[in-house]
């Protein structure tokens, strides 16, 4: 398999007539980890909720490519089943659909009519996903994300991201809630992805996450785009002496954006 590219040129972002995001570039390749870091109020979310194609953001400028597709011609559901992958902050529950069925359709909807994943390969991959990620094995059958823990709900984004086989991953603020335990098992699960065939875009406000999923590449959004990029040493230095030293070198004035 072909490593695969996300491209996000210029990209301007509104919800309800504000602008959001205010030129965003960035690019993902399979084989690359990308943390994505700022102040509260920014745009970090915004900007995986408009790669995704949430309903509420409207591009209005730039482009999203993935492999040189248009993305933002897309629908929700073709962007998934062209291999993006959205660990979200807040997962919805869906009364009615158990996990396991709920991971089997979305399996194979990304493969060809006739060549869905047989029944058994597919219980032998959950199952050796769930013991990875130390899930009771009950929670294959309750309904997805149902009165599920916030830790819970995490690992379980995390085992569809490893079960789905997405090529980009974004995961968005995937150690928000968790404790120091859940952190370091949601991290395992993170790392056993990175191959040459993964790429992964990781929104976080903390460095203690990236202690355990060292990133390739830092970047860092403050209203509304990416004003600084480094490598992981960037994110340690955030962490000791957090962002006014950037607001300084770059002469930017505080301003929240509420996204």
């Amino acid at each position: 398999m072909a490593g695969s590219v996300l491209e996000i040129k210029d990209l301007h972002v509104s919800i309800e007539d504000k602008e959001i995001l205010k030129g965003v570039n960035l690019t993902i390749k399979s084989g690359e980890f990308h943390a994505v870091m700022g102040p509260n109020g920014t745009g970090k979310s915004t900007l995986a909720s408009a790669i995704m194609g949430h309903p509420k953001y409207e591009v209005t400028g730039g482009s999203i490519t993935l492999d040189g597709e248009d993305v933002l011609e897309m629908e929700v559901d073709e962007r998934a089943r062209a291999g993006l992958f959205l660990a979200m902050q807040y997962p919805s529950e869906i009364s009615g659909v158990t996990n396991s069925d709920f991971l089997r359709s979305s399996i194979n909807a990304r493969r060809e009519e006739g060549d869905e994943i047989p029944l058994m390969k597919f219980i032998k991959e959950m199952d050796e996903a769930m013991d990875f990620l130390e899930m009771d094995k009950n929670m294959a059958q309750r309904y997805l994300n149902e009165g599920f823990s916030g830790g819970e709900k995490k690992r379980n984004e995390i085992l569809q991201l490893m079960m789905m086989k997405a090529e980009i991953g974004i995961l968005d603020e995937i150690d928000s809630g968790l404790d120091i335990d859940a952190l370091k098992i949601v991290a395992k699960g993170i790392n056993k992805l990175r191959d040459e065939n993964f790429g992964c875009l990781i929104i976080t406000h903390y460095q203690r996450l990236l202690n355990y999923i060292e990133p390739d590449f830092v970047h860092v959004m403050m209203q509304g785009r990416v004003v600084k990029s480094g490598g992981s040493e960037l994110s340690q230095r955030l962490e000791a002496e957090g962002y006014d030293w950037i607001k300084k070198e770059l002469n930017i004035e505080d301003e929240t954006i509420n996204a």
